[in-house]
C-alpha cells in the first residue's frame, strides 16, 4: 500500500493486484461501499495519518477510483468541507423553488419548466451564477418568445461525478426508455457523464439533467470544456452509457 499526500484536501493510495487479492477485495467493494471495502478505507486513512501526516475529514470525502490495467487501482480520497456541501445544496434548493414559482405564481406547463430549470442549471455551469432566466410576458409575445427559448435550449450538459456508484445509482433511476445519448469519461480520476438530448423529448431530457445534481454536479455546458474532455481524458463507454451502467 503505497500512500501519497497530493494536498492538504486529498490523499492518494496505490493498491496493487497482489495487495487487492490478499485483502481480499475488489473494485466492485469500493463501488458498493460494502463493510470490507469500509474497513480498508479506515486503514488506509489510518495510515495516511501515520506516514504523510494527512487529517481525516472532519465532514465527509469524496473516492474516486482508478483502475490501473495488469497492476492495480488508485483510490483518491477528497475532502468535502461544509461549504462545499453548502453550495451544492444550494443550488438544489435554488431549482426546487423555481420550479414551485414556476408551477404555483405562473402555472407554466411542465416541459416549459422544465426547460427553464435547465437554463438555469446551464447557467451555473458557464459560471455566471443562478441568475433566472427571463419569462413571457403575455401571452402575446408567446410566438417570440417560443422561437427565443428554441435558440436558447442547451444541446448537452456535462456532469461529474465523485465514484462509479453515485453514477449508476443515477442511470438506474432514469427510465429505461429515455432516449437521449450518453457517453461516459474518465479524467484524473474523476467520472464524467455527456449528456444529449437525442431523439427524446425536451421535458424529459431537462428532467433527468435536473436528476443528476441529486448524485453528481454540473461540469460544463460549453464546447471548450467538451473539446478539453475528449482531448484529455479516456472515453470509457462511446454510446449507450446509461444502458450500460444501469444497474
Amino acid at each position: 500500500m503505497k500512500i501519497e499526500r497530493v494536498d492538504e484536501k486529498t490523499v492518494k493510495c496505490f493498491l496493487s493486484n497482489e495487495e487487492l487479492e490478499e485483502y481480499d477485495i475488489s473494485y466492485k467493494d469500493f463501488v458498493m461501499r460494502s463493510d470490507r471495502a469500509r474497513e480498508i478505507v479506515e486503514e488506509i486513512m489510518a495510515q495516511a495519518v501515520e506516514e504523510v501526516d494527512y487529517k481525516p475529514p472532519q465532514f465527509a470525502f469524496d473516492l474516486q477510483i482508478m483502475i490501473l490495467p495488469d497492476q492495480g487501482m488508485i483510490l483518491t480520497f477528497t475532502e468535502r468541507t461544509p461549504e462545499d456541501l453548502k453550495n451544492s445544496t444550494n443550488l438544489m434548493n435554488y431549482l426546487r423553488e423555481m420550479r414551485r414559482i414556476l408551477k404555483e405564481k405562473l402555472g407554466l406547463d411542465g416541459s416549459t419548466i422544465a426547460g427553464l430549470l435547465a437554463q438555469a442549471m446551464m447557467t451555473a455551469a458557464a459560471g455566471q451564477g443562478a441568475a433566472e432566466p427571463a419569462l413571457p410576458e403575455s401571452q402575446e409575445s408567446a410566438e417570440t418568445s417560443d422561437k427565443k427559448e428554441a435558440i436558447q435550449k442547451p444541446r448537452f450538459a456535462i456532469f461529474r461525478f465523485a465514484n462509479m456508484r453515485s453514477l449508476c445509482s443515477y442511470a438506474s433511476v432514469l427510465p429505461k426508455n429515455l432516449r437521449v445519448i450518453s457517453r461516459l469519461y474518465q479524467e484524473s480520476g474523476t467520472y464524467y457523464l455527456y449528456l444529449e438530448r437525442g431523439s427524446a423529448s425536451y421535458e424529459r431530457y431537462s428532467r433527468a439533467s435536473i436528476q443528476a445534481l441529486e448524485f453528481g454536479e454540473l461540469y460544463a455546458a460549453t464546447e471548450d470544456k467538451l473539446v478539453y474532455l475528449e482531448e484529455h481524458g479516456e472515453c470509457l463507454i462511446g454510446e449507450k452509457a446509461l444502458t450500460r451502467l444501469r444497474l
